[in-house]
């Protein structure tokens, strides 16, 4: 009898696909191969050239049909298009499939918790693919956070029409909210937002300030109209200035001293922090890997990324009716 590929991958292995192999999922698709506890047992893309291009350059069985990978994997990323997150993934929760889905998780908040209840309903892990939380100069920040006061976020990016399924709040910006988000823990009193489309239909550029129960004030920037790159978070806290670069690993804290600067004023310390560029797409899926080896909750919850989504909405609705009174 012909021995199925499917049953020769190992036993010990997780069997990974991935849905959706454009140019984020073919990243995940050749970082599954890195990961010793992986297997990548097939592609799944809606194209059929893009099928047969990534099948024959990492030697695996590629489908056009997601539900034709139910039985054969354990484990699967979604990085299809945002309006597809919803039905591919609860397609594969239903089946107790774990999930890594790109971020937004969804395209509403009532289709990201119906997926969380799912995930809880058939024992399956579900992973937010927020990818910032897994860059090594963010790590590094976690320790020095001490309640946050004030935090500046930019996050610009030159036009690139890749992504722009969705407005620069659902693109960009998503990624600061999560972040912040997780930084304060404290709910949201209130939210004021501006922004515009420039190039496309949806909204290009947007600015939000954000007000924490606790009095944390968020002020957050995105733009994918800029000429150049640039991930920058600024966090004031009572007892230093911390400022992180995302694009460039890099990490500057600020401390008052027990010395003097001028009588009665401290002077400042500086701790400058660079980091190795890593590659912090494989430490998510490694991470995902990990939660369901170790029966263990996913770094980035569901209900973190439906946290995110709720906040992205909101910013993007107080954008669009300002924009409805501007033009009337």
């Amino acid at each position: 009898m012909r021995t199925n590929y499917y049953q020769m991958m190992s036993m010990n292995k997780i069997r990974c696909a991935v849905i959706g192999i454009g140019y984020l999922g073919r990243f995940h698709a050749q970082k599954y191969q890195l990961i010793p506890n992986a297997e990548l047992v097939a592609v799944c893309d809606v194209n059929p050239e893009l099928c047969e291009a990534v099948s024959q350059e990492l030697k695996v069985p590629a489908y056009l049909d997601y539900q034709d990978l139910f039985g054969k994997v354990d484990a699967v990323s979604i990085a299809a298009t945002t309006n597809k997150h919803y039905q591919i993934a609860k397609a594969c929760l239903e089946q107790g499939i774990h999930v890594l889905i790109e971020k937004p998780i969804t395209e509403t908040t009532a289709q990201a918790e119906e997926l969380i209840q799912l995930a809880k309903k058939h024992n399956a892990k579900l992973q937010v693919g927020h990818l910032e939380r897994f860059n090594a100069a963010h790590l590094a920040l976690e320790s020095h956070l001490d309640s946050p006061l004030f935090i500046e976020s930019e996050r610009l990016a030159p036009f690139n029409p890749r992504g722009t399924d969705v407005n620069v709040i659902l693109d960009l910006m998503i990624h600061d909210i999560d972040i912040i988000q997780n930084m304060v823990k404290s709910p949201i009193l209130s939210i004021e937002a501006q922004g515009t489309p420039v190039l496309t239909k949806a909204i290009d550029i947007a600015n939000a300030r954000i007000t924490f129960a606790n009095r944390c004030v968020a002020n957050v920037t995105a733009s994918r109209i800029s000429f150049k790159t640039e991930r920058k978070t600024r966090i004031f806290q009572s007892n230093s200035y911390i400022s992180i670069d995302y694009h460039n690993k890099q990490l500057a804290i600020f401390k008052k001293s027990d010395e003097e600067m001028f009588p009665g004023i401290p002077a400042i310390t500086r701790d400058q922090k660079e980091f190795d560029k890593g590659d912090a797409l494989l430490e998510e899926i490694k991470a995902f890997l990990q939660c369901i080896e170790n029966d263990t909750t996913p770094l980035v919850t569901g209900e973190e990324g439906k946290y995110a989504l709720e906040t992205a909405e909101k910013i993007t609705s107080l954008i669009n009716n300002n924009l409805t009174e501007h033009y009337a």
